[in-house]
């Protein structure tokens, strides 16, 4: 089984923020050919803001040679032409909701509140539809707070995906998965077909802060099994290396990931 590489652009955050032309030349260089962004705009960024922030960005991923994989993205309420419109300027048929805040009218309650859960639910349902007419899918991308207990024995994790339609895509994060105490082979085989995309990094796991994780390290020297998590997902999906956090240079790491990845024969570079 095989997917195509790409990168999550929140690896190199500070390096983009002071050079992102640069900072996009230097991936290319490493040998990504495709990148994940993310950050564009919230749900209430203006219009013309973030179809801007799309075109800037766009333009200088063609000065440096990449191609987008898949978009992080907010979603607002109503319309989704803007959505649309970027995915459009990135070239991308992908747009991933990364947390529920990024969704107009949630916050960080959702996974532990059934109510609220089925609430988000049917919000990324009926935007699924809207965005399905464009030609464009619609994914979650899990962090660890999703399994979450709702009472009953059930998890939050497990709930969303069955309360979401079919066509709502899955990108999951493997290394998130194992810090919460799941196993991502189990997840990924229960998922099947609706893997679009896997996040793929290694580290100490633990369920830390996760918005300041533990330094993570190499693909292999940490507690993920990444192999044992691509052999679980569909032929076809994106794998798209992340850092949160490290104490390595993140150029360097990320050159580590992708060559360990191709080396394994699972990833197309």
């Amino acid at each position: 089984m095989s997917g195509t590489l790409s990168v999550q652009l929140y690896s190199v955050r500070d390096a983009l923020a002071a050079d992102r032309s640069g900072t996009l030349a230097r991936l290319a260089q490493i040998g990504y050919r495709y990148v994940e962004p993310f950050a564009l705009g919230f749900w209430n960024t203006p219009t013309e803001q973030l179809l801007a922030n799309a075109r800037v960005l766009r333009a200088d991923l063609d000065a440096a040679g990449l191609a987008v994989s898949t978009v992080h993205a907010a979603i607002p309420a109503g319309s989704q032409d803007a959505v649309a419109e970027v995915c459009r300027i990135l070239e991308t048929d992908t747009v991933i909701v990364a947390i529920p805040l990024l969704v107009e009218g949630f916050g960080g309650e959702v996974f532990g509140n059934r109510e609220a859960l089925e609430r988000f639910a049917g919000r990324m349902n009926g935007v699924a539809h809207l965005l399905a007419d464009r030609g464009i899918r619609l994914g979650y991308h899990n962090h660890q707070f999703e399994w979450a207990e709702l009472g009953g024995g059930e998890l939050g994790f497990d709930v969303l995906w069955e309360l979401l339609d079919p066509i709502v895509v899955a990108e999951v994060d493997v290394y998130w998965a194992v810090s919460a105490g799941q196993d991502p082979v189990e997840i990924l085989a229960r998922l099947g077909a609706r893997v679009a995309a896997l996040h793929l990094k290694d580290g100490p796991g633990g369920l830390d802060d996760p918005m300041r994780p533990k330094p993570q390290v190499s693909i292999g020297a940490g507690v993920v099994d990444v192999l044992a998590a691509i052999s679980a997902a569909p032929d076809g999906c994106w794998h798209i290396t992340e850092i949160d956090i490290t104490e390595a240079d993140p150029f360097e790491l990320l050159a580590t990931n992708r060559r360990f990845l191709i080396d394994a024969g699972r990833t197309i570079p």
